[in-house]
Formats: structure tokens, sequence, C-alpha cells
């Protein structure tokens, strides 16, 4: 099938979505996600952060859609138009969309473990707006133990309902959901119980946001201060394939390998992450590859970093040399001679 998303064509396998043919094209096309995660079957279709402009819904049939289609969950139909990034009316729904996420999740980027990879903040800067309309108290919710090692901040929640699709897809059994309805729903477990088995540490990859959060690594460092890199070990419950983080020489957390789109690729078992936390557990692969864009990256791996020579152009281009020949002998230097003169 052939679709065309903001003025480029491809062609794509029947089922595809618009989500999925857009990232074929690159992150610059994609639309943003929040709760769409490609490893967890039925994820998407709850925060609406990529509705996208069907402007023509197919070759047989042209006619627009008449509202905004979430892209994650709509199938491409051939010779299907798709405008993202170039359509006014998108950009200006998604700054509503934020609006709407930030109602009652609290600005506490300066103390949340998750700033500098939270998919939130980078939505917020995006596509967000600096101020806020509301005048109402928010909803607060006391921080929760779920077993020894995580974490629940109900605060910060958007309900992207991804730890409920791990927990349903990759565990034995499920003890905790979403409770409630309406703008009183929250994640939470029955009774209180504690996620306790060997796959639980997952819901904090998945977590967009900084809801659930490692109780191992919880206020150590900030993310831009650690190193990550890849490595593997041997284990009889998971891939043993990780990303680890170190401070100076110490490994200050364990998580899953994550794709360019923040996706882990292979979950990983409570062992790997929570247990095993000497350099001597794991085979070193290498400096895990992060986008330059990302603030993980600053000040990291400069050897293997090409410094761009934007400043050397813009030199170049915008400013000319100068000829000065004044006299600044009393500050001991000699004027310069022409090229003509000099020895």
């Amino acid at each position: 099938m052939k679709v065309t998303i903001d003025n480029i064509t491809l062609e794509v396998e029947p089922g595809t979505t618009i989500m999925q043919a857009a990232r074929m094209i690159g992150p610059e096309v994609a639309p943003p996600a929040m709760c769409y995660y490609e490893p967890l079957k039925g994820s998407g279709g709850k925060c609406r952060a990529c509705l996208v402009k069907v402007t023509a819904g197919s070759e047989k049939d042209p006619r627009p859609m008449p509202k905004l289609v979430p892209a994650c969950i709509t199938a491409v139909q051939d010779g299907m138009i798709v405008e993202n990034t170039v359509n006014e009316d998108v950009l200006e729904t998604r700054k509503g969309i934020v609006e709407f996420l930030l109602l009652n999740h609290p600005l506490d980027c300066p103390v949340c473990d998750q700033a500098g990879e939270c998919h939130l903040q980078d939505f917020s800067f995006e596509h967000g707006v600096s101020s806020t309309r509301t005048v109402e108290e928010r909803n607060t919710f006391e921080p929760t133990d779920l077993g020894p090692n995580i974490q629940l901040n109900m605060n910060r929640c958007i309900l992207c309902y991804r730890c409920v699709y791990t927990a349903d897809q990759i565990t034995d059994g499920r003890v905790h959901g979403v409770m409630h309805r309406g703008d009183h729903a929250e994640i939470s477990t029955y009774i209180e119980k504690a996620i306790d088995n060997d796959f639980s540490g997952n819901v904090i990859d998945v977590c967009p946001v900084g809801a659930l959060t490692d109780k191992t690594y919880r206020f150590k460092s900030r993310v831009w201060f650690s190193k990550p890199v890849d490595a593997h070990c041997e284990c009889e419950k998971c891939s043993g394939k990780a990303t680890i983080w170190y401070k100076g020489e110490e490994v200050i957390r364990v998580t899953g390998r994550k794709n360019m789109w923040g996706e882990v690729t292979d979950f990983i078992c409570n062992g790997c992450r929570f247990d095993k936390k000497k350099t001597a557990d794991w085979a070193i692969e290498g400096p895990t590859n992060v986008s330059r864009h990302s603030v993980i990256s600053a000040n990291k791996y400069g050897a293997n970093l090409i410094k761009p020579a934007f400043p050397v152009l813009q030199a170049a281009r915008d400013y000319k040399q100068i000829n000065d020949d004044r006299d600044r002998s009393f500050l001991g230097i000699q004027p310069a001679l022409p090229k003509s003169k000099k020895k």
C-alpha cells in the first residue's frame, strides 16, 4: 500500500498503522507517543498525543476524515494522505493534549528521577505552552511501595496503561491495574498487595514519566551524570541483555535496552535488574548508542563523537577578516607586515 505522510510517499504492508509507517520515515515525521508501546499488544489509543489529520482516506475514497485520528491504532489505506507536523490543527490540538496531561501532573522535574529521559518532558517542550489556565487544586496521592524495589508516585501518573499491559503479557499474574473511574482513576494494587513476580521491574522501564521508579536508584544521580554501557550476562530467566549505568566506578542501576523510540527490545528479570550491581557480573560490550540530541549524551564519549563545525562555518560565513595596522607597540605587539614584505 502507498501512503503519503507529510508529503513523503512510501510503500507499506497491509495492516500497518500510520504510526508504524511514520516511524519508517524517521523521527522527524513520526508522531509523539505517550501510551503506544510497539512490543506490547493492545497498547495505544489512550493519550491522544499522536493525533494526525487524514486529508485523503484512500485512493478509492479520497474524502478526508472529519476528525483527527490517533496514528497508533489507525491502519493505513492504499492512497491515504496524512498530515502530521505540517498541519496547524494537529499542532494546536497537541498543545491542548499537553495541557490535559499536566492538569494533575506536578512540575517536579528538579527532584524527579525520570528527568532527562522523560517522554512527557520532551512532549511538553515540543508542543506545550509555558502557562496554565487552571486554578483548582491538583489531585494528590501519597507515595506507595509496590514491593521492595518499586515505588509508585501516583501524582505523576498519566494513566497510559503501559505498566498494566506489561504485567498482563510478560508476568504470570497481574496484581495491579487501574482502580476507580473518571478523575478518581489511579494505578494501584488490590488491598496494597506487593508486586513481586520475577519480571515486575519492567514496569519501571515502560513508564513514560516518573510514576514508577526504582527504589535502589532513587535520588542517586541525574541521568546526564551517569554513563550507560551495553552489557550482557548468563541468565536462565531472560536474555541477559541490558544497559548498565555507571556513576564513576559504581553501577547505580540496570535497565532493559531501548531502541531509538525509547522502547525496551528485550525485557529483563528482576535478578539482572536489582541484584547484579557489580561490573564483574557483566560482560561489557561498549558504550550505549545515545542520540546526540539527548541530554544523556552530554559530556560523554568525547573520543567517539565528532564535534560539529558549526561555529567555524558560521564565523567564515558571517564575519570578514579585519586588516588591523594600528600601532600596538605599547602592548609589546609589533604591527603585522603586509604579505609582500614578509621574509
